[in-house]
Parts: C-alpha cells; sequence; structure tokens
C-alpha cells in the first residue's frame, strides 16, 4: 500500500525481481502454485500446515511439515575432516595395544561409527548410567567428554578383579543386569580412571604428527548434565568405539565440539598423503641430492664503471678501455647479481686462476676470511 492509499494485489512486479538460487516453492511444502492462485495470500489453515501447526496433525501419527520439520532436524552437516579419520584410525591402533596391555587379555577394538550431530541430541540418547570424563584440551582451550557405557565398565572392572570366567556367559548377563541398577561405586570409578587416563594419553599421541597437543583429565561425573561441555544446539563430532573382550565389553564414545576442533581445522581438511600426514621422506631426500648436483655460472667481474651511450656507441676495434683499479686488486666472483666470493687474479698450471680470500654470505655481506686455491 502507498502514501495515497493505492493497493496493490501481492504478487504485481514479481517479474522484476531476482529469484534467489535456493528459493522455496509453494509447491516443496503441498500447495499449488497454478496461474489461478496468482495474488493468492494464504489462509490460516494453510499458514498452520506450512509450520506444521495445523489442529488436524495433532497425535502419534501427525507428520510434520515444512519449517518445523527443517528446525526440528537433528542431523547438523558440517564439512568432511578427512584427517580427523586418520587421527581415530591411529588411535584405534594405538588404544589395542595399550589396552591389552592394561587388562592382560584379548581385546578387539573397532570404530562403530563416526559422524556429526547436535550436544543436545546426544544428551538426550546416551544411556543415564554410563560414565562421563571430561577433559580439556590445553593448546586449543577447549573440552570434550569421554563416555563410557555401562557394561564395559563392569567388564573392566571384572577383568581387573579377576572375577570373570571364560567358560561361560555368566559374567555378561550379570554386567546387563548391573546396568540397569545402581551407578558405579568410588571403588569402581577408581579403577576406570587409570583406563582413562591412557585414553587421553594415546589421543595425544594420535595427534602428534599433525600438532602437539595435550588432554588433561578434568572430573569423572555419573550425571549427564553436570558433564555439559558445550550449547545443546551446538554441532558436536561423535566416534564410537566398540571394545570386546571374549564376549565381553562396551563402547566408548568421544565427543569433540567443533569449537574445539577450530584452531586445527585447516590441518584437519587436509587429504591423507601417507602414515606421515603428507610428509615424503624419500622424494625430500632425493631432491636435496639432486640440489647438490646442479650447475651453476661464475662470473668473475673485474671493474664496473658507467658510461655514456653516446661514448659506447662510438666505440670501435683498437679503443682501449681504462679500469681504474690496482693490477694487485681484487675480484668479485657473481653468481646472478650475489656476489660469493671474492679474490686475487692469478695463474696455476698455466691457465687464469682466482685465489678466493673472502666469501660472502647473502647480499655483500663478508662472513670470514679463508684461501681457496
Amino acid at each position: 500500500m502507498t502514501d495515497q492509499g493505492e493497493e496493490f494485489p501481492i504478487g504485481q512486479g514479481d517479474a522484476e525481481m531476482p529469484v534467489p538460487r535456493n528459493a522455496v516453492s509453494l509447491d516443496d511444502f503441498g500447495f499449488s502454485d497454478d496461474d489461478e492462485h496468482d495474488g493468492r495470500i494464504l489462509n490460516q489453515a494453510e499458514i498452520d500446515s506450512l509450520f506444521g501447526g495445523d489442529a488436524a496433525f495433532q497425535g502419534d501419527e501427525r507428520d510434520e511439515t515444512g519449517l518445523t520439520r527443517l528446525m526440528s532436524s537433528s542431523h547438523v552437516s558440517y564439512e568432511r575432516l578427512p584427517m580427523l579419520e586418520v587421527v581415530f584410525d591411529r588411535l584405534l591402533r594405538i588404544f589395542t595395544t595399550s589396552l591389552r596391555n592394561f587388562t592382560s587379555d584379548n581385546v578387539e577394538l573397532s570404530m562403530d561409527r563416526l559422524g556429526s550431530q547436535r550436544f543436545g541430541d546426544y544428551l538426550d540418547n546416551v544411556s543415564p548410567r554410563s560414565t562421563f570424563v571430561v577433559f580439556k584440551a590445553e593448546e586449543w582451550d577447549g573440552y570434550g567428554i569421554l563416555v563410557l557405557n555401562s557394561s564395559l565398565v563392569y567388564s573392566v572392572v571384572d577383568s581387573l578383579m579377576g572375577g570373570r570366567d571364560r567358560g561361560q556367559s555368566v559374567g555378561a548377563m550379570q554386567a546387563a543386569d548391573r546396568q540397569e541398577g545402581r551407578h558405579h561405586t568410588a571403588i569402581e570409578r577408581s579403577l576406570v580412571e587409570p583406563l582413562v587416563r591412557m585414553i587421553l594419553s594415546d589421543l595425544s599421541i594420535s595427534f602428534s604428527p599433525l600438532c602437539a597437543v595435550n588432554f588433561r583429565f578434568e572430573r569423572l561425573e555419573l550425571n549427564p548434565r553436570f558433564a555439559t561441555i558445550s550449547r545443546a544446539a551446538n554441532g558436536v563430532v561423535m566416534a564410537r568405539f566398540g571394545i570386546d573382550m571374549d564376549g565381553q565389553g562396551g563402547d566408548i564414545d568421544l565427543i569433540l565440539p567443533h569449537a574445539t576442533l577450530e584452531p586445527v581445522r585447516d590441518i584437519l581438511l587436509q587429504q591423507f598423503m601417507g602414515e606421515k600426514f603428507g610428509h615424503d621422506g624419500i622424494w625430500e631426500n632425493h631432491l636435496a641430492q639432486e640440489l647438490w648436483q646442479t650447475d651453476i655460472t661464475f662470473d668473475a667481474v673485474l671493474e664496473e664503471q658507467v658510461m655514456a651511450l653516446s661514448d659506447i656507441v662510438s666505440l670501435s676495434p683498437g679503443d682501449q678501455l681504462m679500469m681504474r683499479r690496482n693490477p694487485d686488486g681484487k675480484v668479485r666472483l657473481r653468481c646472478g647479481d650475489k656476489t660469493l666470493f671474492q679474490g686475487r687474479v692469478g695463474k696455476k698450471q698455466g691457465n687464469i686462476a682466482i685465489c678466493i680470500e673472502d666469501v660472502f654470505m647473502g647480499r655483500d655481506t663478508k662472513l670470514q676470511n679463508k684461501n681457496y686455491v
């Protein structure tokens, strides 16, 4: 509506307006966009359906549509971090060896899941009987958490205390029963804490080819609300490792917020090019050896003068150029425009030779005095 009170139908002048590349039409939400509906304003029922608030869809069979489905999506799309996958693969190998030495048992590890999601969605689905370990990445000034499920804690305690019968599955059944019961006692938590410190140490070693980082153990929590290290809507990287110890075991979830990984984001975006993360030692050694065999050209400069162009044009055979230098003066040896050496002209084995007396580093900077023949 203009200042004069004239009314224009909605949609007038749409032909002159640019259409965004990712524009959403009414057809995407189930509404028709035929010519007979041009200029029509949405009624209340269509607005409710667009936002998923129509009373006709209330109940268990409600089909969320439109913006509600878009805003309530639990999936978080983030760019792929190839080097982070390599770090977790390295952690898998290192932690397998450490855990076998820790439990003196046959242990098999696997990475069951790696992805991104919202931190609040993860806490809503995690078991309340799990053990939450909060740690800090000191160099990154960020936090992360390790989540050990109840069955893994009981399996580790049984393995350390020697109370597991390998010939029967009674221990696994008891662990499953205890998972539904009480929280872990102080003794059980004290037995698990060395395992947690070992995981953090192995994680630091896994990141060492990329950057130096120390993951410091902060605290151990039993309530997930006390292990909140990020906002519920923030994205996190969740890696789930499965541990199998002769039929027993459980899962370990490693949670790293994207804000924690931000200082090394550029490094994690690099592509995998070998165990040393892109450092090819063979090519480096070959290049260094070939550089020593490179041929360079030396120029022996007796004198430099500034002359007028007319004098140079008038030169003819038989003319003499007067050098304003002492016959015993030094000659400069140059490579391009860099002066490398300085010495005196002489004769050796019937050839003209230069005895090097001064060695230069860089541009006309005397480093030391040496005599070379």
